[in-house]
């Protein structure tokens, strides 16, 4: 089992405010007057009630519930995650912070694919880690997180964390359940699996049995910000061993998901059904797109996202079809790593679907 950093071993450090609603649940009981702390300030917010109606207003008073029960139980019910095993946070790039903070020190080796989503060897480095980085394993039909590669550096480098995201950003790979539990099993026992699944909510087996499960040694992430629609809220939650969250939540921001955000993911979650018409939606609309790239001679890739992958014949058409587009007002998405920089990444919304919407990567397919 990995180790965490000696810093955090022991009993401390603690978080200085809980928050009413933990104290609330400690005690047993409501506490109605507040006041010790900004949550009992008068403020009318007359103008915030006059643009967004009292509804809103009445969530920006208190701070948010630093254990987010409600969220929790929500997913409790519906996805079968024991509860006790879930953390909430700032949505998963946050939850992305959390985990290195968590569980490296600065100095230590961690390893990530070259070009897969950004964010984390950006935090990595900001956190002082060495990211050793390998590459795609890349053949036709298939760009996909090489594993016998992470496994391998891993053990070569002595890493204390390894990534992936599964499925994968930017390219859609979904990797066997088995393959990912077979990687956890090859690396050093002192090194942490970080699993990104943003996406996780796109897979077809989305509520299976492995999709609840706790994994020790293992950090998966969720979002609430593509299949619930709440990205500008950030909100996302961690599934991991409950000794490993105790300590997530000793270097944990004390309220990093406001009151509202808290409320708007409650609401979204109590709608099961139409966030499940969404997902559908989703997928009908990712491959109605990809069909039609492919008729137009695309490399599209397989993909268990809500985004298509285009695998242009150059990095250099990839970067003159992305500058083209954003010329004329459209934004596709282009990895800034080189070694992905022949790939564009088209989201299945409908406006992609539009004729004549994506006109300009038409024509270069089809020279």
């Amino acid at each position: 089992m990995p180790r965490f950093p000696d810093h955090l071993t022991g009993d401390g450090p603690h978080n200085p405010f809980p928050g009413v609603r933990v104290l609330e649940r400690r005690l047993g009981r409501e506490i109605p007057h507040q006041l010790g702390s900004n949550e009992g300030l008068d403020m009318p917010h007359r103008a915030l009630r006059e643009r967004f109606g009292d509804a809103l207003a009445e969530h920006v008073y208190s701070y948010g519930d630093a254990e987010a029960m409600g969220i929790r139980r929500r997913l409790t019910d519906q996805k079968g995650i024991a509860l006790e095993a879930m953390l909430v946070d700032a949505g998963a790039d946050s939850l992305l912070a959390l985990t290195l903070r968590a569980v490296t020190s600065p100095g230590d080796t961690v390893v990530a694919t070259r070009g897969t989503y950004p964010t984390f060897a950006y935090f990595a480095r900001g956190h002082g880690c060495r990211v050793e980085e390998v590459a795609y394993d890349e053949a036709p039909g298939r760009l996909a997180p090489d594993l016998d590669a992470l496994a391998r550096t891993a053990r070569e480098t002595r890493a204390r964390l390894v990534y992936l995201a599964n499925p994968d950003n930017p390219g859609g790979h979904l990797h066997a359940d088995d393959d990912v539990l077979a990687l956890r099993r090859s690396l050093p026992d002192d090194c942490w699996l970080l699993l990104d699944e943003a996406y996780h909510d796109f897979r077809e087996d989305a509520d299976g049995d492995f999709g609840r499960r706790v994994l020790p040694g293992v950090v998966r992430l969720r979002t609430l910000s593509k299949a619930h629609g709440l990205a500008g809220l950030r909100v996302g939650y961690a599934i991991a061993e409950p000794k490993t969250l105790a300590v997530m939540m000793k270097v944990r921001i004390h309220y990093a998901v406001s009151t509202l955000s808290q409320a708007a993911a409650e609401t979204v979650l109590d709608a099961p059904d139409e966030v499940a018409v969404h997902v559908e939606a989703v997928r009908e609309r990712r491959e109605r797109l990809a069909a039609h790239l492919r008729e137009l001679g695309a490399d599209v890739l397989p993909s268990a996202t809500n985004f298509v992958g285009v695998r242009m014949p150059t990095a250099e058409l990839a970067g003159e079809v992305h500058r083209a587009l954003l010329d004329e007002g459209k934004l596709i998405a282009r990895p800034a790593d080189p070694a992905l920089g022949h790939v564009l990444r088209i989201t299945a919304v409908e406006d992609a679907l539009v004729p004549g919407r994506l006109a300009t990567l038409e024509r270069a397919l089809q020279r």
